[in-house]
């Protein structure tokens, strides 16, 4: 059974360590911001990664009936995805577009620990924070193949099973949004992939990361 996510256009619980769509990550206190390296006509430059979302486990322990996820701590996911919510220039070079995304352009963190987190909080050039407000999450049960934004299940396009590996389960799958202004290109979604086994060990070091578009 895969898991929907649900966004009811509320802000996010502010408490550490609940579950939120975008704004400021909670890690360890030993754990960085993550960041990868991107170029543009002034040079390359350190750009930080985007919170996608962060999700306390143990909201999503009752829809995980094949006990796949952990069931405690905080499983946070990041991209670099600027482009795609129309925050980036388009002539930024360095950003992954269809097919799978290189090791440096995604990161999947799940800490276990959630009683000693530190908010990260990152601001752009003119001080405000980076990335879109914090928004709530609210969980269902949902059909294995659904389009939508979801945990768990095979993705919704069969071509990224077919260029990838058909036994890799979708971790996390992005679609389209008009309220975010996310777009994949003409009609895409966006694929964080790890096999059975690697997520059973909590190997999320091993996810790969997908975009098909039309």
């Amino acid at each position: 059974m895969a898991i929907k996510l649900i966004f009811p256009n509320e802000p996010a619980d502010p408490a550490p360590g609940t579950s939120r769509m975008w704004g400021m990550p909670d890690l360890p206190e030993s754990t960085p911001y993550p960041e990868t390296v991107v170029s543009d006509e002034d040079g390359e430059y350190a750009d930080p990664m985007t919170l996608i979302c962060q999700i306390n486990c143990q909201d999503i322990a009752t829809f995980d009936t094949e006990n796949l996820l952990p069931h405690k701590g905080l499983l946070s996911f990041f991209a670099v995805i600027d482009y795609y919510l129309g925050m980036e220039d388009t002539d930024a070079d360095g950003y992954n577009g269809i097919g799978e995304w290189t090791k440096d352009m995604f990161r999947v963190i799940w800490s276990e620990d959630t009683q000693n987190l530190h908010r990260h909080t990152i601001e752009d050039e003119d001080g405000n924070p980076y990335g879109l407000k914090a928004e709530k999450i609210v969980f269902s049960g949902n059909a294995r193949h659904d389009d939508g934004f979801r945990l768990l299940g095979k993705p919704f396009y069969e071509e990224v099973a077919e260029q990838t590996d058909a036994k890799l389960i979708s971790l996390l799958q992005l679609d389209e949004s008009e309220r975010w202004n996310l777009r994949f290109y003409d009609c895409g979604m966006l694929n964080f992939l790890i096999s059975k086994e690697d997520l059973l060990a909590r190997r999320f070091d091993n996810v790969r990361c997908y975009m098909h578009s039309f």
